[in-house]
């Protein structure tokens, strides 16, 4: 039998039939600027073939690095429609980070942004001559893209000649040890991903979302979403709060999706207490885990309009979700959930051996899903680690409760082993974070010679308030009192701000290198 009987629409697909649906419509806001679906239509249609006009097609490799600009998502839509697989580059990113990622994808050509980063593609093509450079504009380094696209007449557009398990995107994931991997995901993976978005997200029937994320990273997820249902994007070049809440008073903004440390930079503006939020009916938030006390401050602010996803790069997204209604003030320990598993996902807790735990024990969260990447780009021993049993394991440690929600206790890699007795970060800075003067906290081991590692805090203060010895007494027994002394911060480190990685988490690995780099051990 034909096995292409089975097999449903992918990615390109859904592209397509999105971008179909609708005409004159608004698409696409950027500034004074606004696209239509017919104008995203045509503009990825120019693109698809201004990338085959290069030789760029089934099988190619291209890297992306730009600022938020309505070119980003035409050209996600053009290099999906040519069979390129994507490969986005963290806009912050080192020109050795870069360079590692573009020989270890072994990447044909680069997308990049004509207004930032000219003098980054010329570094690269430097180290790497055979590199094509495309830039979103005219520039000095390499050809305008644009222009390029624009002496093209659109077509229909036209999906390509792919099978479900054929890779259509190489993603790195920072990691806690080591060199970034690179995440395969194929065009199955993200369709399912998406399908269950479509099923069980609580999008606004109205949807005008605004992006204050990278449309390259994680942004780009609600590609598909947002056009299937006719919704319109509201972009933000950069995230500031008082542009957030001017955009969503402005344009009545019914959705957007932030990252913890975003909501809050929200909440301590002083602009929180008086801004028009009526509009707003979902903020999705993920991507890192959200202070219950920061949560517990947004819904008494906002209401119920927060909606929790769980997943990582290797499962993305869609692994568990917590729903508007179930953020419930009257159970505030819920508040530290990331939700119920999906019904669309086999999800397990399981031991070290690779057995279930027993009910209400903590076990690393392992999934079986059509969304799991294919593995590793070349790095087969990792990829065997990480499905090992038939499993993608996450490292992530979980819990379920009695109504099966899903406790994230911490990284595995992250857990601190201090004088022999386990210590996940994750439990200490919940109850750090919950102190009135401290607006974010990343909690971590560092080298310690009589106990092996020992605790230390490092906090974001919120504004006017001062990192003294009484505060730092206060916060130490608070943690004594809720988890015991072995769990209790040792140290306490008040700082600026916290590196965050592309997609805005915490940057753990980052913060500890300060505290390891005289050490002969890292911590994994």
């Amino acid at each position: 039998m034909n096995d292409s009987i089975h097999q449903p629409p992918l990615m390109p697909q859904l592209l397509i039939d999105g971008l179909n649906r609708y005409g004159d419509e608004p698409c696409l806001y950027l500034g004074d600027n606004c696209a239509s679906y017919s104008d995203v239509r045509r503009s990825t249609s120019q693109m698809v073939q201004a990338l085959q006009s290069k030789g760029l097609g089934k099988g190619s490799k291209i890297a992306v690095i730009s600022g938020n600009r309505p070119e980003v998502l035409s050209n996600i839509a053009a290099m999906q429609l040519a069979g390129c697989m994507g490969c986005p580059l963290h806009p912050s990113g080192s020109l050795d980070d870069h360079a590692y990622v573009l020989e270890h994808a072994e990447i044909d050509a680069l997308v990049f942004d004509s207004n930032l980063f000219v003098q980054r593609a010329v570094e690269l093509q430097q180290r790497f001559p055979q590199l094509l450079l495309l830039g979103l504009g005219p520039n000095d380094a390499g050809e305008d893209y644009l222009a390029l696209a624009e002496g093209f007449e659109p077509q229909a557009l036209v999906a390509p000649d792919i099978a479900p398990g054929d890779v259509s995107s190489i993603t790195y994931t920072g990691g806690t040890t080591g060199k970034p991997k690179g995440v395969l995901s194929t065009y199955q993976s993200t369709a399912y991903m998406t399908m269950i978005q479509m099923a069980e997200w609580e999008f606004p029937e109205d949807l005008r979302m605004l992006i204050a994320t990278p449309l390259s990273h994680a942004a780009a997820a609600f590609f598909i979403p947002v056009l299937q249902k006719g919704g319109a994007f509201y972009v933000m070049q950069g995230f500031s709060p008082d542009e957030f809440y001017d955009m969503v008073e402005q344009h009545k903004i019914t959705a957007t999706m932030l990252v913890p440390v975003m909501l809050y930079f929200l909440l301590d503006s002083p602009r929180s207490a008086g801004a028009d939020m009526s509009s707003m009916e979902t903020i999705f938030y993920g991507a890192s885990p959200m202070s219950p006390a920061r949560l517990q401050e947004g819904l008494e602010k906002w209401g119920q309009i927060f909606y929790q996803f769980f997943g990582q790069s290797e499962a993305p997204m869609v692994l568990a979700n917590m729903k508007r209604k179930e953020h419930d003030l009257s159970k505030p320990e819920r508040l530290s959930s990331c939700g119920r598993p999906a019904p669309w996902i086999h999800l397990a807790l399981l031991d070290d051996d690779g057995n279930p735990v027993a009910a209400g024990e903590p076990g690393e969260i392992c999934v079986r899903a059509p969304l799991v990447m294919k593995g590793y780009k070349d790095m087969p021993e990792q990829t065997e680690e990480a499905m090992a049993g038939g499993w993608l394991h996450t490292g992530d440690v979980g819990r379920l409760d009695e109504e099966g929600f899903l406790y994230i206790v911490d990284r595995k890699k992250d857990m601190v082993v201090s004088g022999g007795f386990n210590v996940f970060p994750r439990e200490v800075e919940d109850v750090l974070s919950a102190h009135a003067a401290v607006a974010q906290v990343v909690v971590i081991g560092v080298p310690d010679e009589k106990w092996g590692e020992a605790v230390k805090a490092v906090i974001v203060l919120k504004p006017g308030v001062a990192g003294d010895a009484v505060l730092t007494g206060e916060l130490t027994d608070m943690v004594k009192a809720a988890k015991g002394s072995v769990q209790a911060p040792k140290s306490i480190d008040y700082v600026e701000s916290i590196p965050l990685t592309a997609v805005g988490k915490p940057d753990k690995k980052a913060v500890r290198a300060q505290y390891w780099s005289e050490s002969q051990r890292s911590v994994g």
